[in-house]
C-alpha cells in the first residue's frame, strides 16, 4: 500500500494530541517521534528522519534507565537512517551501542539479539569487512537455530549471508 503521507497525518495528529496532554519528557511521545521518523525513513527523507528519531532518543536518555530495550530500538532507527544515507561507520557504531543493551537487558537467546547481530553483519558486510561480520552472523544464527523451525526463511537468510561472507574471506 505504501501510503506514507496518510500515515504521516495520522501519526502527526497523534503527535499533536500528546503533546497537548503530556508532559514534554513522556516517554509516549518519543513513540511518535519514533512512528514518524520510520515513515519518513521509508520515504527516503533521511533528514526529517533523523530529527524525528533523535528526538525520541533525546527522551528515552532522559526518562528511561540506560538499558532500556527502548533505547535500543531509537538507536537501532538512527543507526538504519544513517545505513540508508551510506554512513556505514554511523550505523554501525549506533548498531553496536543497541547491541550492548538489548545484551544487558535481554535474555541470551533472545530474538532482538539475533536482529542486532544480523544487523551489524550486513554492515560491516557493505563495508566489505567480511572477517568481521561473519562472528554477527554466526552469533545470529545460533540463537535463531534454538528459537525457529529449521525451514524459517529468517534460518536460511542468515546461512545465506554466511555463505557468501565466507566465499569473500
Amino acid at each position: 500500500m505504501r501510503e506514507y503521507p496518510k500515515a504521516l497525518l495520522f501519526y502527526e495528529k497523534a503527535l499533536g494530541i500528546r503533546e497537548k496532554t503530556l508532559s514534554s519528557n513522556h516517554p509516549d511521545l518519543a513513540t511518535s517521534y519514533n512512528n514518524i521518523g520510520l515513515v519518513y525513513t521509508n520515504m527516503g527523507e533521511y533528514s526529517k528522519a533523523l530529527s524525528f528519531h533523535e528526538k525520541a532518543l533525546g527522551i528515552q536518555e532522559k526518562t528511561l534507565l540506560a538499558n532500556h530495550p527502548s533505547l535500543a530500538i531509537s538507536c537501532n532507527n538512527i543507526g538504519d537512517v544513517y545505513a540508508n544515507m551510506g554512513e556505514y561507520s554511523k550505523a554501525l557504531s549506533l548498531s553496536k551501542k543497541a547491541l550492548g543493551i538489548l545484551e544487558k537487558s535481554l535474555p541470551a537467546n533472545h530474538p532482538h539479539l539475533a536482529g542486532s547481530c544480523k544487523n551489524i553483519g550486513l554492515l560491516y558486510k557493505k563495508m566489505e569487512e567480511y572477517s568481521k561480520a561473519l562472528p554477527y552472523f554466526e552469533r545470529a544464527l545460533n540463537i535463531l537455530k534454538v528459537l525457529l523451525p529449521l525451514n524459517h526463511p529468517d534460518l536460511k537468510d542468515v546461512k545465506e549471508d554466511i555463505e557468501i561472507v565466507k566465499k569473500k574471506l
